[in-house]
């Protein structure tokens, strides 16, 4: 198990989006003054763990051979995964420390990603994963496989990165006043992350007293801890609202809570937010 603790946590892969993954990570150690953890986890699948055995109708010398064989090819698989995760996390330490990042440890793992996760979740501030994994070239269009299990498992912040990085200046909180889009809110009054950053705070829904107060806790909360506010309340749906509000506005990162039964909360993880997320060409950082 990892040993350090109160730093960013970067999962890293082969895909396009590991040079992202970096400097969104170094980014975000930078702003919270903390170290930077990568971690590469190689699947049990790929490390040849676990893997279906089919030899039951050779005979038994044959199928002596053909598993003698099998086990070795196993293995050679597994000794080049490795190699690959090593390779894979010192490109994303260079990247890290050309970006500024000085303190930066990596960490290669196998098994399955949300168990090492919640193994080296202790300490973590904010977990960084890519918007998409290594099939990104061949599934156009598709968010990574292990995205909705990391969202689902993190205890902590998790931030999407984006295909291109770029260092934010301005963020859009979707506020509908519950637990998760609350934590978001005391995150963004008390964080150094949030420090400096123009923060427009939008709620989808009937322009009434009772939005207007909602939205008026959160800007209470802001404004007190001195951040410059934009507040917004726009009707019609989620998704289309929030998405045409990031492009026109320009806004550089889109925060919201990744669990509820509000319009805006249920999006995340399920097919709405896979729809917003997918076409968002901003980081996402969400909160349960």
């Amino acid at each position: 198990m990892s040993e350090a603790k109160d730093r960013v946590v970067a999962l890293i892969d082969g895909s396009i989006y590991a040079e992202s993954v970096a400097d969104h990570a170094a980014w975000a150690a930078a702003r919270i003054e903390r170290g930077v953890e990568f971690v590469h986890v190689i699947g049990r699948e790929e490390s040849g763990e676990g893997r279906q055995d089919r030899s039951g109708a050779i005979g038994l010398g044959a199928r002596t051979a053909l598993l003698e064989e099998l086990a070795e090819l196993d293995a050679q698989r597994g000794r080049l995964m490795q190699k690959q995760g090593r390779l894979i996390l010192e490109a994303a330490e260079e990247r890290a420390r050309a970006d500024g990042a000085t303190e930066v440890s990596t960490l290669l793992r196998s098994g399955d990603l949300v168990e090492e996760l919640q193994a080296l979740e202790d300490g973590a501030r904010v977990i960084v994963v890519g918007k998409r994994g290594e099939a990104a070239d061949f599934a156009k269009g598709h968010l990574g496989s292990n995205l909705e299990r990391v969202v689902r498992a993190a205890r902590c912040p998790v931030l999407v990165a984006n295909r291109a990085f770029k260092p934010a200046q301005s963020c859009l909180i979707a506020f509908d006043g519950g637990a998760s889009a609350l934590k978001a809110v005391d995150m963004a009054a008390r964080s150094p992350f949030f420090a400096g950053l123009k923060i427009h705070v939008l709620t989808v829904g009937p322009d009434d007293a009772a939005t207007h107060a909602r939205l008026g806790r959160a800007i209470s909360m802001l404004s007190a801890a001195g951040h410059d506010i934009v507040p917004g309340i726009r009707q019609g749906q989620a998704d289309e609202v929030i998405s045409a509000y990031v492009e026109e506005q320009g806004v550089d990162m889109l925060v919201m809570g990744a669990y509820g039964h509000s319009r805006i909360r249920r999006l995340i993880i399920g097919s709405t937010t896979a729809e917003m997320v997918r076409s968002c060409t901003v980081p996402v950082l969400m909160f349960r």
